[in-house]
């Protein structure tokens, strides 16, 4: 599966996660003290899941990035661009 591909399959699977957990109707706190601790858990959430973009984002630049890589390897290395370095250096060195 590519990078794009997991992706998607990952957010697909935590909005399922997320919409399974949801409870049905809002729970009302009368509490005060589990306002603030509901609050600070909903703030940490919304954190972490600005982490996970940033880092889902990290991830698809360095596949781009070795895909890329790869790919300029992969030309290269080919027979006929080999043959033409080859040739190229005899060139340069008068063989």
């Amino acid at each position: 599966m590519s990078g794009i591909g997991q992706r998607e399959g990952l957010i697909a699977r935590v909005r399922h996660l997320r919409a399974a957990a949801a409870p049905s109707a809002p729970t009302e706190v009368t509490d005060p003290a589990e306002a603030v601790t509901l609050r600070a858990l909903e703030q940490r959430i919304a954190h972490l899941e600005e982490q996970l973009r940033g880092l889902q984002d990290s991830v698809h630049r360095e596949n781009v990035r070795h895909t890329g890589r790869l790919a300029h390897l992969a030309a290269r290395t080919e027979p006929a661009a080999i043959a033409v370095a080859l040739e190229k250096d005899a060139r340069e060195r008068g063989l």
